[in-house]
């Protein structure tokens, strides 16, 4: 932990500037939740309340997201299929529990953004990004969704690993691809925007 805590500290005048601070992100940080939450705490304690953000896909207990969420000052929380099948066939898990933490955050007050990861072929289709625009609008005090189009950066990390690269036939969307992804998630009261 304060190993942690010294080398973000190291950037604190950058924070300082900027009024940035400490981002958790993966992986996943809510796979550790005590280690998250004692972090986040000692860091706003330490930091005198610098900005605290957590990069999460909301797939854990809600006791884990409760604990550390007076401490978290903007979660970015992935919605990567609103479809429980093809969600479980994406990523080997249902979404229910992600759905179900989403509206909890956003009926505690949690300040969240959500955040589509946008993969051609897999998440891109009209019902999803519907189903998607009309969900985060239904949660209250939520009105923005970034979208964050795939890209192959981590492809040569995979293969330096030895292990196989799920999407490598996947190509990146086309900026008219993203765009047209954003027009149709776009409803009035909801801020759309590209990238994060």
């Amino acid at each position: 932990m304060d190993e942690v805590l010294a080398e973000v500290g190291r950037d604190a005048l950058y924070f300082e500037a900027s009024g940035g601070g400490l981002t958790l992100s993966g992986g996943e940080p809510l796979a550790q939740p005590e280690f998250a939450a004692e972090l986040l705490r000692r860091y706003k304690r330490e930091e005198k309340g610098r900005s605290t953000a957590m990069e999460t896909s909301g797939h854990a207990a809600w006791s884990a997201i409760e604990k550390l969420a007076a401490d978290v000052d903007l979660f970015l929380y992935d919605l990567k299929h609103m479809d429980a099948a093809e969600h479980l066939r994406l990523t080997g898990q249902g979404n229910e529990l992600v759905l179900k933490n989403a509206r909890r955050l956003a009926a505690a007050g949690g300040p969240v953004v959500f955040r589509l990861p946008l993969v051609p072929g897999m998440n891109d289709g009209r019902a999803n990004l519907e189903a998607t625009a009309e969900f985060v609008l239904s949660l209250p005090g939520v009105n923005r969704i970034e979208v964050l189009p795939y890209h192959r950066l981590g492809e040569a990390k995979y293969r330096r690993l030895g292990r196989p690269y799920g999407l490598e036939r996947v190509p990146s969307p086309t900026g008219t691809q993203v765009e047209a992804v954003r027009r149709t998630l776009a409803r009035p009261g909801l801020d759309v925007r590209v990238g994060g």
